[in-house]
């Protein structure tokens, strides 16, 4: 879900030290231990990729519900095209499969819900190395279900995150950066669930 998902400065053609570059490197090692964590998932094995997604759907649920409850539509007007959850648990459907379990996660602030949108818009990067990796996978099954890797795929939402949060002034940095690890946490919990 989140392999291959480092962000780079130079994404927006600036070299500027702001927030993303804090979360980033604040989140580095987090960020290290989920994508070795996942790759324990063989994404071409039908067991594998129906795990997979369970794993993500345990956090990414509780995590957009959390999101919604706070408000994110007010920071994100185009939160609706953003949300994944009902896209994973169509693939989830589409495999036979149910969501087993969820993590709990805390009520989240305005900064929180920066920081967490920070790892969710963040795993849309990933989810374009994890699609190469379905590709292979002889399942047809396996490549009816990737609504949720697919998402948001040819729309610019990451550039449009990037553009709000650097342009946010009233972030708690410090409360951002604990929810992204949060965030980070909760696909971790997630997975050693399934």
């Amino acid at each position: 879900m989140l392999a291959g998902a480092s962000d780079v400065s130079t994404y927006l053609g600036r070299s500027s030290f702001g927030l993303r570059e804090r979360l980033r490197d604040a989140t580095s090692a987090a960020h290290r231990e989920l994508d070795s964590q996942l790759s324990a998932f063989d994404l071409t094995d039908f067991s594998g990729y129906r795990r997979f997604l369970q794993a993500s759907a345990g956090a990414l649920l509780p995590l957009e519900a959390a999101l919604a409850e706070a408000g994110v539509a007010r920071i994100f007007p185009d939160w609706p095209e953003r949300a994944r959850s009902a896209a994973i648990v169509a693939d989830l459907g589409r495999l036979g499969s149910a969501v087993l379990a969820t993590v709990s996660v805390p009520p989240m602030t305005r900064s929180s819900v920066l920081g967490t949108m920070y790892v969710l818009e963040g795993s849309r990067l990933g989810a374009k190395f994890l699609l190469k990796a379905v590709a292979d996978a002889a399942d047809p099954r396996i490549g009816g279900a990737t609504a949720y890797l697919r998402h948001g795929t040819g729309q610019r939402l990451w550039h449009s995150f990037l553009s709000k949060l650097e342009a946010e002034d009233t972030c708690d940095e410090d409360e951002a950066i604990r929810a992204a690890r949060g965030a980070f946490a909760a696909f971790e919990r997630a997975a050693d669930r399934t």
